[in-house]
């Protein structure tokens, strides 16, 4: 049996959690840069509020509604989803974070031991005693299948007390046709057209195609999920791996068309970039750089361009990555063009202690060592040491007019209670 706990509205009720004033209002968050809508509330879900709406555009809705409007706060919803999966850990050994606000179970033997509706009651119940982050909680012998189990709970709260279970062939059957084919696990737009120009327009009706079609169009994860949803496990439980590539991208509070502005932000991103891969030890063997004009404005010159830079040999050396970004940043910018946006991608990462040696060339000795040094000394202080390009001086920060405080990550961010 699987279990899927989701943490419902997860950003607004993050959000809600210590300003408790604010239950049964309308609340959206914004994305980077107070840039567009990536969390709603219920209530604004009612009034219309579309995710991915441009707040520019809403902003009247918004104070005629009296929506309340947050700037997204990752450093605060990182922490409560921690707080959130290590309680639901304790559940089964075997665990899966899916998301910042998912989490896949797996109970393996414990079939004549638990009360699968007594077990979701009390996760949920668990989580907003000890978090405050309210859970719904689907239950079925399959991933896809308990993905579903948990829709039917957030929708139907009041009939299934946020727990549902799917543990029969009755329910798998009223329950698939039920499902919308778009809301199906794993079926994208492309695949949803393809399937409603066939007439498939439920899980169900998707489960009644034969194996071939569906392993000829949607290939080997389609058959997969079409026997998850039959009820035959067949996607896994999935560990925790390093990540194939790490990207550090920025929209910018202003505009930029000075090749400083422009070097400094890109020297910021290959520190960070390098620092996450000396933290999972990898290398990487390709850098990517790009630039982007503010779209929006017209009125302006507009320029995109990306760039691959393949490296000379695997390497995390800050030192390595800042030099290669700099030259692709060069050979991409276009002068008098006013930038809104850029960012740094390393890929083809390789194991850091696996790696070919050279004769001649690879990577410093001294750079090893120093790095090592850099990022133990970061660590303690704080991110105090910086490299040349990286101006000292300067803070860069995104656009947040509505951020509120790090509540559980900040000592001076800690409530205050007045007696």
């Amino acid at each position: 049996m699987y279990a899927l706990i989701d943490c419902n509205n997860f950003y607004a009720s993050c959000e809600r959690l210590f300003k408790p004033h604010l239950n049964g209002q309308p609340v959206v968050v914004l994305s980077n840069n107070d840039g567009c809508v990536i969390a709603r509330s219920n209530e604004a879900k009612v009034l219309g509020i579309p995710m991915g709406a441009p707040a520019f555009e809403y902003k009247e809705i918004f104070e005629r509604h009296n929506i309340q409007v947050f700037s997204s706060n990752y450093e605060l919803y990182g922490d409560l989803s921690n707080r959130v999966m290590k309680i639901l850990s304790e559940y089964s050994p075997e665990s899966e974070i899916y998301s910042i606000d998912e989490c896949f179970l797996r109970f393996s033997g414990f079939e004549t031991y638990f009360d699968y509706k007594e077990m979701g009651l009390d996760m949920k119940t668990k989580v907003f005693k000890w978090v405050g982050i309210p859970v719904s909680v689907g239950f079925a012998e399959s991933k896809a299948l308990a993905k579903i189990a948990n829709k039917i709970a957030k929708k139907f709260p009041n009939e299934t007390q946020g727990v549902h279970i799917i543990d029969t062939e009755e329910k798998r059957i009223k329950a698939l046709k039920w499902t919308k084919i778009e809301d199906v696990w794993g079926i994208g737009r492309q695949h949803t057209k393809r399937l409603k120009a066939i007439n498939v327009n439920t899980a169900y009706q998707f489960t009644q195609l034969s194996d071939e079609w569906i392993r000829k169009n949607l290939t080997i994860q389609g058959l997969r999920l079409k026997k998850d949803l039959e009820g035959i496990a067949s996607i896994q439980m999935e560990d925790v791996q390093d990540k194939k590539n790490i990207a550090c991208t920025r929209s910018f509070e202003k505009m930029h068309n000075d090749m400083y502005n422009l070097s400094e932000r890109v020297s910021t991103f290959a520190a960070n970039l390098g620092e996450k891969l000396r933290k999972q030890n990898s290398h990487c063997n390709m850098i990517s750089v790009f630039l982007m004009s503010n779209h929006f404005r017209q009125d302006l010159q507009q320029h995109r361009a990306f760039i691959n830079i393949k490296t000379e040999f695997p390497t995390n050396s800050t030192l390595e990555l800042n030099k290669l970004t700099q030259m692709a940043l060069k050979s991409i910018y276009k002068e008098g063009v006013y930038y809104k946006k850029a960012g740094v991608i390393v890929s083809a990462l390789t194991p850091a202690d696996n790696q070919q040696l050279k004769f001649f060339g690879g990577e410093s000795g001294k750079h090893i060592t120093l790095m090592k040094v850099i990022d133990k000394t970061n660590k303690k202080v704080g991110g105090k040491i910086k490299f040349g390009q990286n101006d000292l001086g300067r803070k860069w920060k995104m656009r947040q007019e509505k951020l509120s405080p790090c509540y559980t990550t900040r000592f001076n961010d800690l409530l205050t209670i007045n007696l």
